[in-house]
């Protein structure tokens, strides 16, 4: 990504989606607390699919992996999931209207929450409520203002 000309917006807006994901919310909303890496992801592979594939969403699982202690791969199959969809689905997803897309990402964020909890399931941890789904919730809300602001740093560095 970094040998294509401002490539280095599509690696700095990964960069601060990870540190979004560890700051920490209000306890009143922190159970929605969107998954700003999928999100951002998710908005890469609809944009550029030829930059942002599924390599990337695994590097990306890794590093989540590690970074929030998971099993080694959990994260890293979710999001590859996500990126497949996401990548098959992209001509698609660019003509949707905001509120459509944003249904759109609602159903892809549901999936990745219930691989990463079925990746717990299998490993023999307990399973959870279904309040583990509500950041698919939150990242819904957060997508069009997600959309709208890396679509605009897209167009300004001319990232292509």
């Amino acid at each position: 990504m970094l040998h294509h000309p401002a490539g280095w917006v599509i690696v700095l807006s990964f960069i601060v989606a990870f540190l979004l994901t560890s700051i920490p919310l209000p306890a009143w909303l922190e159970t929605f607390h969107p998954d700003w890496l999928c999100l951002v992801l998710i908005y890469w592979c609809i944009a550029l699919p030829q930059r942002v594939g599924m390599g990337t969403a695994w590097l990306l699982g890794l590093l989540q992996d590690v970074a929030r202690g998971a099993l080694l791969g959990q994260h890293a199959l979710a999001l590859v999931v996500v990126a497949y969809i996401g990548l098959k689905l992209h001509r698609r997803l660019r003509l949707f209207p905001l509120w459509q897309q944003s249904l759109s990402v609602l159903v892809l964020l549901l999936i990745e929450q219930i691989l990463v909890s079925w990746v717990s399931g299998i490993s023999g941890y307990p399973p959870r409520d279904l309040g583990y789904l509500a950041p698919a919730l939150g990242g819904m809300l957060a997508w069009p203002w997600v959309f709208i602001l890396l679509r605009d740093l897209r167009q300004r560095f001319r990232v292509a």
